[in-house]
Formats: C-alpha cells, sequence, structure tokens
C-alpha cells in the first residue's frame, strides 16, 4: 500500500495528539482548486490546523498519482477527498 494512502494514527508514543495538516493538491488556474481552497482555509483556521498547497505541475509522482481527480485533499497524508470539498465532512475528519 502507498504510504500517501495510509491511515494514521493521531497520537504520538506517550498519548499525546499530534499536529494535523491538510494538504491541497491542484494546479493554476483550476476553478474547482480555488474553490476547494476557500473551504480548506475557512475550516482549518476554524480549528486551528495548518494547511499545506502543492502544485500537481511542479511535482512528477503527485501529477501521476492524481491527475485525473484534482483538486486532491489529504488529512495527515491520507487522501480525504477529491474534486470537491464538502465542509462539514472534512471538519469531522479534522475533529477525529
Amino acid at each position: 500500500m502507498s504510504p500517501i494512502f495510509r491511515r494514521t494514527d493521531r497520537r504520538t508514543e506517550k498519548g499525546v495528539p499530534r499536529e494535523r495538516l491538510v494538504t491541497l493538491i491542484g494546479k493554476p488556474g483550476c476553478h474547482l482548486c480555488d474553490d476547494a481552497q476557500d473551504v480548506i482555509e475557512k475550516v482549518c483556521a476554524e480549528l486551528g490546523v495548518p494547511w499545506e498547497k502543492k502544485d500537481i505541475t511542479q511535482d512528477e509522482e503527485l501529477h501521476r498519482l492524481y491527475w485525473e481527480q484534482i483538486p486532491v485533499v489529504l488529512v495527515d497524508g491520507a487522501q480525504h477527498t477529491f474534486w470537491r470539498v464538502n465542509e462539514d465532512r472534512l471538519r469531522r475528519a479534522l475533529a477525529e
């Protein structure tokens, strides 16, 4: 199984919750990517969760994996969704 699709445990060895990370994989000029970013920015700001943006046109591996699905959203390195981001579903995933 690819490490990108792994389910991660939010706890460290000492039982302390780990920092969450949301990753948006998209490309410039993509209106769905812009919509996804709006949702991610809102939810992450509300919950204090960091997020990052990766450009699929600048990374061959991301391009190979996700070209037909962008925008793709990862939560802690695992694929959460693609094409459209549901605000409530993202919020629930980050609250787990």
